[in-house]
């Protein structure tokens, strides 16, 4: 590869991450860099590029909001966003949306680990109960 070519990336990397202060950050929350065009945005705020200079499998992304923090998993990803993320349609949800249907409910993200997990709970007996070892009175 050229060194043209080379600053030339460099220089797009750099103006779309916001400059080099918000290409550090960047590289600190996601451990790479890419430049690309922005194909839409879902209703968590989340961010979503194509490039298709990149290898396939890694030509597109997704940028999760600030407010998120590294707090950021697969599972905020909306289902339709999931299939064009993984290849398995071309067309984007912000050109071709799924319909939706009536008895489909919003998208949550997983909330398993964090404060808000459902916790089931029981209201039998168990079989065995922990053992209490006497005390000295």
């Amino acid at each position: 590869m050229s060194v043209i070519k080379v600053l030339s990336n460099t220089r797009k990397i750099i103006s779309q991450n916001n400059g080099i202060i918000g290409s550090y950050l960047k590289l600190l929350r996601h451990d790479d860099l890419k430049w690309g065009t922005l194909v839409g945005e879902d209703k968590f705020g989340n961010k979503y590029y194509e490039n298709k200079y990149y290898f396939i499998g890694r030509s597109r992304w997704v940028s999760f909001p600030q407010s998120v923090g590294f707090d950021y998993d697969a599972s905020q990803i909306p289902p339709e966003w999931y299939r064009w993320m993984h290849y398995i349609t071309d067309e984007p949800p912000s050109t071709n949306p799924l319909p939706q249907r009536k008895w489909m409910a919003d998208y949550t993200e997983n909330l398993t680990g964090t404060p808000q997990e459902y916790v089931p709970y029981t209201t039998t007996k168990p079989k065995i109960e922990a053992w209490v070892p006497p005390s000295k009175q």
